[in-house]
């Protein structure tokens, strides 16, 4: 069973802030199942982008869990928003996360090949 989006999300924000790092949401979905983007900002203005990973990454073990993918890496702020606006067009229930953080790979859990 798959952890609420409300609560994943809730649970990531709690870890960075305990890292000392900075997080926001900047766009709330749907509280039950909504899919999450994840920004992280860096310090030279570029942005990687984080969307949930296909479903073909999932062994039948891991069908609970939330798994993400690089879907644009240290770019523009512009070229994320264009994505994020389109994805939002597509789904109206998603999340977007931002992570101000120079390393989140502890804590955004990245399928394989990713």
């Amino acid at each position: 069973m798959r952890l609420r989006t409300d609560i994943f999300v809730s649970a990531l924000l709690r870890r960075v802030f305990g890292r000392g790092d900075f997080a926001a949401v900047e766009r709330k979905g749907a509280e039950e199942a909504g899919a999450i983007f994840i920004r992280q900002r860096f310090r030279d203005g570029l942005e990687t982008l984080y969307g949930p990973a296909p479903q073909s990454f999932f062994d039948a073990d891991e069908s609970g869990d939330r798994l993400f993918e690089i879907r644009l890496a240290r770019t523009s702020a512009e070229a994320i928003r264009e994505m994020l606006d389109r994805e939002a067009r597509f789904d109206s229930d998603l999340w977007i996360v931002e992570l101000e953080a120079d390393d989140i790979a502890d804590i955004v859990p990245l399928a394989n090949g990713a």
